[in-house]
């Protein structure tokens, strides 16, 4: 259905309201986000330390972005069906307070490029997102000088939460060498308590172990190495994990190696983008390598 067609009508269902929220985020790119300004740098000495240590300031002002792209999704008409809310802590971050069944939620993650990997992780089990009513929202920002200026948004990227979680257990599940786990029943806990997030464990035996946990992997059938978020087949796994050394990957679920092949055409666009004579992703390269001369690079940007 055209957009314009649900804008006019008073009621929506929740697969429009995202599709009206994310379309509404897309159309953001290139403006800028008035939440922090990084100041001009009065000497080329100075410029170069900036450069050097402007990327310390992504955590923060990604945080920034999250709670301003909330106040933007505000400014559309919602036909006084809801309105977007932050929630902190908790998943979705970002909801749609309102009379929406189930209700639509967006996860907003931020990327500076400059640091070229995704460093956000997507670790929310599947078993969240059975009516696919919560999609996530990948921005990628930078400020407007590269090193200086207010934070520009270079890209966004929506996608279903359901297929990013798909995708990511069907990329690090390989039994045995590799299990991905549901997190526990928590359900009759407070909110606060409740277990969301799935987790990765990396096998830590010998060749000789390694071959007698796929022979028993083998008794679970032909398809016994395809991941199931099911109670079934975490007791299965939960088998392995009793009976031969893992590990925890504490670096599981990072966006960056999760593999969704429309986040990775996402993020080769970005880093293909060309800023003020560079790409991207040589700006990240240049900025990064500490045998460049960084002042001769960044002298025409103050």
């Amino acid at each position: 259905m055209h957009l314009k067609l649900i804008y006019q009508r008073s009621s929506m269902t929740y697969k429009e309201i995202l599709e009206l929220a994310g379309k509404h985020l897309e159309s953001l790119v290139g403006s800028q986000m008035d939440v922090v300004d990084i100041t001009k740098p009065p000497t080329l000495e100075y410029a170069e330390h900036l450069a050097k240590t402007v990327s310390k300031l992504s955590p923060l002002v990604g945080n920034m972005i999250e709670f301003k792209v909330c106040e933007e999704l505000n400014t559309l008409d919602w036909k006084g069906l809801g309105e977007w809310k932050r929630q902190d802590p908790g998943f979705p971050d970002t909801i749609f307070d309102g009379k929406i069944e189930p209700q639509p939620g967006i996860e907003i993650k931020t990327w500076f490029p400059l640091a070229t990997e995704i460093t956000a992780r997507f670790k929310d089990s599947i078993n969240h997102f059975d009516q696919d009513q919560t999609h996530v929202a990948l921005v990628a920002w930078l400020p407007e000088y590269i090193i200086y200026g207010k934070p520009v948004l270079i890209d966004v990227w929506v996608g279903s939460a359901k297929s990013l979680a798909s995708a990511r257990d069907s990329h690090y599940h390989r039994p045995p060498d590799y299990l991905v786990f549901e997190p526990e029943d928590t359900s009759s806990r407070t909110s606060n308590l409740q277990q969301t997030n799935t987790n990765g464990y990396k096998f830590q035996g010998d060749s000789s172990l390694l071959k007698k946990a796929e022979k028993d992997i083998l008794s679970w059938g032909a398809n016994g190495k395809v991941y199931e978020p099911t109670v079934e087949y975490q007791t299965k796994l939960k088998g392995l994990l009793g009976k031969y050394p893992y590990r925890l990957d504490t670096n599981f679920a990072k966006m960056d190696r999760i593999q969704h092949e429309s986040m990775e055409e996402f993020k080769s666009k970005v880093l293909e983008s060309k800023l003020h004579g560079h790409r991207i992703k040589e700006w990240a390269k240049l900025i990064s390598d500490s045998k460049t001369n960084t002042i001769d690079l960044i002298k025409d940007l103050i």
